[in-house]
């Protein structure tokens, strides 16, 4: 298992055992943060599932596609240094220890 720190928008941080193979918003989720809506359950149809991924961290994630970048320019909580849809990273070994916060929905 590869562990992910993930904070919820109440400033709380709690580490998680992800699984490797499912999406990072499949991991929040299946931990019970309930701040994460993914409401296209992982279509990359909203910005409902968007992470500040921290700053060190963003290296070890894959570059961001097109249409993602698209839904995140128009999220008034768009952070282009750090902001990522949580449905558009699988989790791998490569993950372990990422630093994530849940941004509020626009």
């Amino acid at each position: 298992m590869v562990k992910i720190s993930v904070t919820n928008l109440a400033g709380q941080t709690r580490d998680i055992e992800a699984e490797t193979g499912l999406s990072l918003m499949e991991n929040i989720r299946n931990n019970d943060f309930d701040d994460l809506a993914a409401i296209c359950g992982g279509c990359c149809s909203c910005c409902t599932c968007h992470v500040f991924v921290n700053e060190d961290d963003m290296s070890k994630l894959p570059d961001m596609e097109e249409d993602e970048q698209y839904l995140l320019e128009d999220s008034e909580h768009y952070h282009a240094e750090t902001s990522r849809l949580s449905c558009q990273v699988e989790v791998d070994d490569s993950l372990d220890g990422l630093r994530v916060t849940i941004a509020p929905e626009s």
